[in-house]
């Protein structure tokens, strides 16, 4: 059986997991980690929608969707704050990173 490496596995995890729409005329800044302490990696367009891969608790943002610890994280390394994706629930809605 060939061997997988994180890249793929990143890319299928990206393509398994369920997509949701950023809050609009939002950018939202995507960081290394689960806070704003975290560095900025990138900023997600208007319109954008994510993949929820896992979620972890962080700090506490305050954004569109009410007010939050839970941090989700859309790829390797990146984290936006669950207060600007619309998941339609207040808590998880995926598995907890490990």
């Amino acid at each position: 059986m060939p061997e997988t490496t994180d890249a793929s596995a990143d890319a299928i995890t990206t393509m398994a997991a369920k997509r949701y729409p950023i809050a609009p005329g939002v950018r939202v800044n995507v960081r290394s980690g689960p806070g704003t302490i975290y560095e900025i990696v990138k900023i997600l367009p208007l319109g954008a929608s994510v993949p929820v891969n896992c979620q972890r608790r962080g700090e506490t943002v305050t954004g569109p969707y009410g007010t939050s610890n839970i941090w989700d994280n859309i790829a390797n390394g990146q984290y936006v704050s669950d207060t600007y994706v619309h998941t339609g629930s207040d808590g998880y809605v995926a598995a907890p990173c490990s």
